[in-house]
């Protein structure tokens, strides 16, 4: 009898560890999984942040800070990023002197061959779809340091747009120079703009090219 009662409850206590065992399981089954990075939403956010503007260049050469100002607002309307063209050699007050005939920026402007240093490090323009060209108006063109950087960089596959800063004069022809010298990329008609453009009207000027 006694053997009996054992094996019995050997049987029941048996089964009664079973029965907990596959509780156990079956919560262990419903447990919720871990929570997810980032939601949806906040993963295309981030994707935004990530790509937004990240193909367009804003490139420009300022000698007195003018055509920086606007670049800088041309990139900030447009999420692009920066780069400034360094010349090797700055340029001082004397050497910007309209007035003699002899300055540095005369003789440059007079003599289409000359191409001045570029201090700045390169820049791969892989990846971007479009390219801002900011500069000065020197006696009705653009400054050679331009054609110094537009002949070192291929813009296959670009869509490059000129701007250009100065107290009155046009852009002239320097768009046209510059392309004929780059012999590659999409070049739209350049505008000029005074310093003081505002940052809405950069905008609506942009939102226009596309």
């Amino acid at each position: 009898m006694k053997k009996t009662m054992k094996a019995l409850t050997a049987i029941l206590m048996a089964l009664g560890l079973s029965a907990c065992a596959g509780t156990q399981n079956n919560a262990s089954s419903e447990d919720p999984v871990a929570e997810p990075e980032s939601t949806p939403a906040e993963t295309e956010t981030a994707a935004d942040n990530e790509t937004s503007g990240g193909d367009i260049l804003v490139v420009y050469f300022s000698a007195t800070g003018t055509t920086k100002g606007v670049a800088e607002k041309i990139a900030s309307v447009t999420g692009g990023s920066l780069y400034e063209i360094v010349p090797a050699e700055p340029y001082t007050d004397a050497d910007l002197n309209y007035n003699d005939s002899g300055s540095r920026a005369t003789r440059e402007q007079n003599d289409k061959t000359i191409r001045p240093q570029i201090a700045s490090e390169d820049i791969s323009l892989e990846g971007y779809s479009t390219v801002y060209l900011g500069f000065p108006i020197w006696w009705g063109e653009e400054p050679r340091i331009m054609d110094t950087f537009v002949e070192k960089y291929s813009f296959e596959g670009i869509k490059v747009i000129p701007f250009c800063t100065s107290g009155s004069s046009g852009i002239g022809h320097s768009g046209a120079n510059m392309e004929a010298l780059a012999g590659s990329g999409t070049w739209l008609e350049g505008r000029r703009f005074s310093g003081s453009v505002s940052e809405a009207d950069l905008a609506s000027w942009t939102e226009g090219l596309k």
